[in-house]
């Protein structure tokens, strides 16, 4: 019944995503956008008026907005469901090939002094900062290939489910590229408008990139040494723990405990609470120390782990617990090869 429901929805889907572009008035809209470029909209002169409260120039803005265009693929991409839901076993073969691993450790290698740098005043380890760019970008090879500006004002104006947080995200790049002296037209980034090294969001980039390299421009599009120590930031104002643990496996004495496993991201459980529910740690954790139990569907079956508050943080940077767990193990596995 449950494959036929899905089945049912996906034949469905297209069919109800076209409901809603029509009925939300978009449709011409997003034809005359793709053909002529978005100056010409009352709604995005309505933004430009709200940009010139902060200072912008109304007529730069139209010829800006008139050069920006209307894209399908970002459309596409943003509202189909993923092919298939992710285990940890694909996201294994994913990010924790030989490939990644290797060249994470050739990155550290090239970058060795800022590393030991953002370590040293961030108290990020650097096999987590490098693991998280080699994640998100496989080290600054992949980085995006659409106009920043043409993916925030295609999901700003013609992806209703979103408009208001990519509104935002417009204004954010707006403003960034103002305070970088960059054109608003040559940044590229991700479908979604992330961008650089780290994959950092318009708002992230102006809250949390730093210029790590002291030429009094922040740079995580094209310089390592700005991206590497802005990606330790972020960490490190997200409250990362100088020193901590990030993630421990967990035995079971038993069958698994109900309501325990999977139920938050954020650490709320008293590590002392769980040997009576015969969850095993060894050694023992801080009885006083606060975890996640997390069930992950492995190659081998269920593995289950403790996240601990640095675990938590690298959430905060992509909000999966199986992102953080590839960001952790592949962190382990770029240690162990410069060890070698």
């Amino acid at each position: 019944m449950l494959y036929s429901l899905i089945q049912q929805f996906k034949t469905l889907r297209p069919l109800l995503l076209l409901f809603v572009v029509l009925t939300t008035g978009c449709a011409s809209d997003a034809v005359d956008a793709a053909a002529e470029g978005y100056a010409g909209r009352p709604d995005v002169q309505q933004f430009i008026a709200e940009m010139a409260e902060e200072g912008f120039d109304p007529e730069e803005l139209n010829a800006l907005f008139a050069d920006a265009k209307y894209q399908q693929s970002i459309v596409d991409a943003i509202s189909r469901p993923a092919e298939r839901v992710l285990t940890w076993a694909s996201y294994q073969d994913i990010f924790l090939n030989e490939r990644r691993v290797q060249a994470g450790a050739d990155f550290i290698k090239a970058h060795q002094s800022t590393f030991q740098r953002a370590e040293a005043e961030y108290g990020v380890p650097t096999e987590v900062v490098a693991a998280i760019i080699g994640v998100e970008t496989l080290y600054g090879r992949i980085t995006g290939k659409y106009r920043v500006i043409d993916s925030l004002s295609t999901l700003a104006f013609d992806y209703p489910p979103r408009s208001k947080f990519f509104r935002s995200e417009l204004k954010q790049f707006l403003l960034l590229a103002r305070e970088e002296q960059q054109s608003p037209l040559k940044p590229l980034g991700s479908y979604a408008g992330a961008m650089g090294y780290g994959q950092f969001i318009s708002s992230s980039y102006r809250h949390y990139a730093v210029d790590f390299d002291g030429d009094g421009v922040r740079d995580i599009w094209n310089n390592p040494v700005d991206a590497i120590g802005s990606v330790a930031n972020y960490l490190a104002e997200h409250g990362w723990q100088r020193g901590g643990g990030i993630t421990v496996p967990v035995t079971l004495a038993g069958a698994e405990p109900t309501d325990v496993f999977n139920v938050s991201l954020l650490p709320n459980r008293m590590a002392s609470d769980l040997s009576t529910l015969g969850v095993l740690v060894e050694p023992p954790l801080k009885g006083d120390e606060e975890v996640s139990p997390m069930r992950l569907e492995g190659k081998s079956g269920a593995e289950y782990w403790l996240g601990l508050k640095n675990f938590y943080v690298i959430t905060r940077y992509n909000h999966s617990k199986l992102y953080a767990m590839a960001v952790f193990q592949l962190s382990e596995r770029i240690k162990a090869a410069q060890a070698s």
